[in-house]
């Protein structure tokens, strides 16, 4: 009976917090070349430094303020969580984790009961009653991102690499009254031993879809780091197909991501909805050649636990975005509940990178990126034909435009295949964002070039004299 009353409750939830349909046509793939994104009338790559997924979560952060700090440096993308997940203080001996919120400072889509015995003080939770402040919040920040038209990628769930952060969980039975959840952190997210959440789950996804549906700036993303914990294959297309069959009947779709693996893997049988496919720690870029056949977006949304130089994760972003990817998220621990602005400077001892310095940075590679027609680009490992092209990643269009990319010390020469005429031909400091005076070289065939010295990387915009700014 009291499963019964817990079904019930939940399908009463779904009819709770629709919003007229929107104005705007959400975020998409780009119909000429789907590698890529469209967005408000215009071919658009996701590039940002953002913080680390409590934006909503966390009472204490005030996400204007970051959000003002990634549009200043001209970029687009937020990562958030939706509150199933929560972190404890220290956690993977992060000093400021905005994902571990003080406990009164914690909001999650879930109400409370009035049964006390949450493991973090206060009454459990109540998976039938939705928390409407915490709609209310997401909503604003929704609309704020929309404003400075920063797309928020929602990661709508995370498995529990742990039992400490199982134990802070509102799905836990330990926190709830719901008589729900299983004993097992790695059950959590199955179609058959879940316990009774997999209708938590299907409630929460209309909920949020539903809730979501006017915004132009979102992209739904299944499930963080699924590849751990125990998160099946079969349940994270369940919800893929629930999100498709819940958007049916709004005249629009929004976009569907799916995290892959750490690094690099070759994608199968990807569900039909899927459309953006995330790696994280994806330094070298080989899960960018790997499955750009799929014709889908291939994005990097997560970097890190790899020093705290700033150059590392710099270097990561220009080859991702130079191999032919479309989404970097530089995971940015300079952002804390007292540092919105993004100014805490993070001891050695923790995970990296992130910092002032490094979105001005990654906004000069949107801006390098944005100078051509880069739906026209693809990758081409043929363009230079001598010295070590293993330090470089290039996107061409034969003959009209090329993007290079080197890494290292310079000087270098090099030579490149280029049909013959005349081009023009501009370097570009990615640390510094200055560009050496623009010079025009004829190519008979072959274009052969020096840069100038450089300590860690360089860039290069090649174009044919009169056809591109």
């Amino acid at each position: 009976m009291k499963r019964y009353v817990l079904y019930l409750s939940i399908w009463l939830m779904t009819l709770q917090g629709c919003k007229p349909p929107q104005s705007r046509e959400p975020i998409a793939l780009d119909k000429d070349n789907p590698h890529y994104f469209f967005y408000e009338g215009k071919p658009e790559i996701l590039i940002t430094s953002g913080e680390h997924y409590g934006a909503v979560l966390n009472l204490d952060f005030d996400y204007v303020k970051y959000l003002d700090e990634l549009s200043r440096n001209n970029l687009n993308l937020t990562r958030t969580f939706t509150g199933v997940y929560v972190e404890p203080e220290g956690a993977f001996k992060i000093e400021g984790n905005t994902l571990a919120p003080k406990p009164e400072k914690f909001i999650c889509p879930w109400g409370r009961s009035e049964t006390p015995g949450y493991v973090r003080g206060g009454n459990k939770f109540d998976l039938t009653q939705w928390n409407e402040e915490y709609f209310k919040r997401l909503n604003d920040f929704m609309a704020e991102a929309e404003k400075r038209k920063v797309i928020v990628e929602l990661a709508l769930f995370c498995p529990f690499y742990e039992d400490s952060q199982w134990s802070l969980s509102p799905m836990n039975p330990n926190n709830n009254i719901n008589d729900v959840g299983p004993a097992d952190r790695t059950h959590v997210y199955t179609l058959d031993k879940s316990n009774g959440l997999l209708e938590v789950h299907d409630a929460l996804v209309r909920r949020l879809v539903n809730e979501l549906k006017g915004y132009s700036n979102l992209i739904y993303e299944i499930c963080n780091e699924p590849y751990f914990g125990g998160v099946t294959m079969e349940w994270q297309h369940h919800i893929a197909s629930l999100i498709e069959s819940e958007e049916s009947e709004f005249g629009h779709r929004h976009l569907i991501s799916q995290n892959i693996a750490n690094d690099k893997l070759l994608i199968e049988n990807p569900h039909p909805a899927v459309s953006v496919f995330n790696f994280h720690y994806a330094y070298p870029p080989v899960a960018v050649s790997q499955n750009f056949h799929l014709n889908k977006v291939i994005g990097d949304n997560e970097t890190g636990f790899d020093g705290n130089a700033d150059s590392t994760y710099r270097r990561e972003g220009w080859s991702f975005i130079l191999a032919g990817g479309s989404l970097y998220n530089n995971l940015d621990y300079s952002f804390t509940t007292e540092h919105e602005d993004g100014t805490f400077q993070y001891p050695s001892t923790q995970p990296g990178g992130g910092s002032p310095a490094l979105r001005r940075q990654l906004g000069y590679l949107k801006n390098f990126i944005e100078g051509f027609e880069f739906l026209k680009l693809k990758p081409d490992s043929t363009l230079i034909t001598s010295n070590d092209d293993k330090r470089a990643y290039v996107l061409t269009e034969a003959g009209r435009q090329y993007a290079i990319y080197f890494f290292g010390k310079g000087p270098i020469s090099f030579d490149l295949s280029v049909p013959a005429g005349k081009y023009t031909v501009e370097f570009l400091n990615p640390i510094t964002g200055k560009s050496e005076p623009k010079q025009e070289v004829v190519s008979n065939g072959t274009m052969k070039l020096t840069s100038p010295a450089y300590e860690e990387d360089l860039a290069v915009k090649i174009v044919l004299a009169g056809t591109l700014k």
